[in-house]
């Protein structure tokens, strides 16, 4: 569910009409509903009810201040996988304590930074960088918690690019080899051993691959516990994935992801940290654009937007499908004809959709990406010095620029021009 719905013939988010939106800060535009965000983070909440747990937003889905604002202030901690988002995360108000970090490439300084700032955990991914953080901590006096990535080799059967809990996959350590290095990981003075951390991958659309993955977890707490580890905290990582059409089988919802995981995990007494993304930020925000021009081709037309794929690279990265609906609704019976929907930008790749069925539309007309709020912001670029497009924050009937579009110049006084120039 959402809030981006028609009403009286146009399309809404919130109690905001989208092209009101549009027509104060121009298009293409990425715009978030607050109802929704707070909906999917309580759902998660709710499913975890009556157990110890917290819930870490993991803000590689989008990350902009007020996004995790809005989410901190409902009780959610953030995972974080880069030392730029330590620091959004605590400039967004959250608590050192509520923030994990995760990632297979933490450099000393992100360490040292967490360490300083304050860190839940380090979910460490490899016997090298766990000896790198026991050198950083012993040379701040301090001991860091951690849990150790295990990569359970379970297929997630996702797509390839994300996909992260297969024995090929670049994280964490090898399941058959846990025992060793939490062995070692207890020898290192510098660290505190709290948990295990398991992730296999995102837009999980089947809750096997998690069970299959978490009784390996399972198995693995009781060992460590038997070998003398005080193992009361298990990340069970995010990847719970979200319906991108209309017309699709739904994912498992959160409540029923909260069911298995009482069902493989509920007896080993053990807090539990969850880290969903995509499933809070994704259908909570749209992506806005224009058409530019209808082009008739060589048997097919095509729909030539403002908005193009350094804006929303998900399609051309992925081969991911958006639903894309007008922002005037079509009277009930219009026939609709097929289109390619494409952006301006000088690369065949600038493509969101091939002979997608669409109502006519005319240059000047507004369409909406559904299903943007996830990976889409975050992952756009200037390419063909494009400027970053604003992002916008709806709250009932009232909505915000959180993000504003750079000029030109702000674009091109970045650059710095040597002195032999």
């Amino acid at each position: 569910m959402d809030h981006f719905l028609y009403r009286d013939g146009a399309l809404y988010a919130e109690d905001v009409p989208v092209a009101e939106i549009a027509a104060a800060v121009g298009t293409p535009f990425y715009c978030y509903s607050t109802a929704t965000l707070l909906r999917h983070y309580r759902l998660f909440d709710e499913a975890l009810a009556g157990m110890n747990h917290v819930v870490c937003y993991a803000m590689k889905a989008a990350s902009n201040q007020a996004i995790l604002k809005t989410l901190a202030q409902a009780g959610a901690g953030m995972d974080v996988v880069s030392g730029g988002e330590y620091a959004r995360a605590i400039a967004a108000g959250v608590p050192g304590d509520r923030i994990v970090f995760s990632g297979v490439g933490k450099s000393r300084e992100e360490m040292r930074a967490a360490l300083e700032g304050g860190i839940r955990q380090f979910n460490l991914e490899s016997e090298p960088e766990m000896e790198v953080l026991n050198e950083v901590a012993v040379a701040m006096g301090v001991r860091a918690p951690v849990t150790v990535r295990v990569n359970p080799d379970v297929d997630a059967k996702t797509h390839a690019k994300i996909a992260t809990g297969k024995s090929e996959n670049k994280f964490g350590i090898p399941i058959a080899r846990a025992r060793e290095v939490y062995a070692r990981a207890a020898e290192l003075p510098g660290l505190q051993v709290v948990g295990i951390d398991v992730h296999i991958g995102s837009q999980l659309t089947d809750l096997e691959p998690f069970r299959l993955a978490y009784r390996k977890v399972a198995e693995l707490t009781r060992a460590l516990r038997a070998d003398g580890h005080d193992i009361h905290r298990l990340d069970l990582g995010g990847g719970l994935g979200i319906p991108y059409t209309r017309s699709n089988e739904a994912p498992p919802l959160p409540i029923e992801y909260g069911a298995m995981i009482r069902e493989e995990l509920g007896d080993l007494g053990c807090e539990i940290e969850i880290e969903p993304g995509r499933l809070i930020a994704g259908n909570a925000g749209i992506m806005v654009s224009r058409v530019v021009y209808v082009k008739s081709g060589e048997g097919r037309d095509f729909l030539i937007l403002d908005g193009a794929m350094n804006d929303l690279v998900r399609p051309a990265m992925y081969e991911a499908h958006h639903d894309i609906v007008p922002v005037v609704e079509p009277e009930a019976g219009t026939e609709q004809r097929p289109y390619d929907i494409v952006g301006p930008v000088c690369e065949t790749g600038d493509t969101f959709a091939k002979q997608r069925m669409m109502p006519p539309l005319v240059a000047g007309d507004l369409v909406a990406f559904r299903s943007a709020g996830a990976y889409g912001a975050v992952m756009s670029s200037e390419y063909n010095t494009r400027p970053l497009i604003p992002e916008v924050l709806v709250k009932d009937d009232q909505f915000a620029v959180i993000r504003a579009r750079p000029t030109f110049d702000e674009m091109i006084n970045r650059d710095t021009i040597p002195e032999w120039l």
